[in-house]
């Protein structure tokens, strides 16, 4: 995982990008990954950890009617909380995190493994769906991997 934060932070530094994260069911994962690595405060500016629907509300301006409409873990409400940290903070790119890590609370629409994976850059916004295997601590530990890869192969 140190190697994948020190290529993002390379490829940050060389774009120009700061980076904010919002995470939930990771809750601050991929923002520690990121601080492990010394220098990373040329490139990482905030990280939110929005764990309920309020503080993503509160802290990211992600709307109730999203959240209604989709729940927490959507495609929607994703974009909105990358959206939400750019806005945040002084970041131009971020990586926002919503999924049913487990072992409960997952539905037959959305089992416990998925994840959903928000990124924006200061070009473009766009998310994915994830369902990854394992338990708890695999499923946050692949979405952490997810969000760095994902971001490292946006294009600049």
């Amino acid at each position: 995982m140190e190697g994948l934060a020190n290529r993002l932070g390379e490829v940050l530094l060389e774009r120009c990008w700061v980076l904010a994260t919002a995470e939930s069911c990771t809750g601050g994962w991929v923002s520690q990954v990121v601080t492990s690595i010394a220098g990373s405060s040329a490139w990482f500016d905030a990280g939110f950890v929005t764990y309920s629907n309020s503080a993503k509300q509160k802290m990211l301006g992600v709307k109730s009617q999203t959240l209604e409409a989709h729940g927490a873990v959507s495609e929607a409400v994703v974009l909105e909380m990358a959206l939400g940290a750019c806005n945040a903070s002084n970041a131009n790119c971020s990586v926002s995190i919503s999924g049913v890590a487990g072992p409960g609370g997952g539905t037959p629409e959305k089992p416990v493994g998925t994840v959903w994976i928000g990124w924006c850059t200061p070009e473009n916004c766009w998310a994915q769906r994830f369902q990854f295997p394992g338990n708890r601590s695999q499923v946050r530990l692949q979405a952490v991997e997810a969000a760095l890869s994902g971001l490292l192969a946006a294009k600049s």
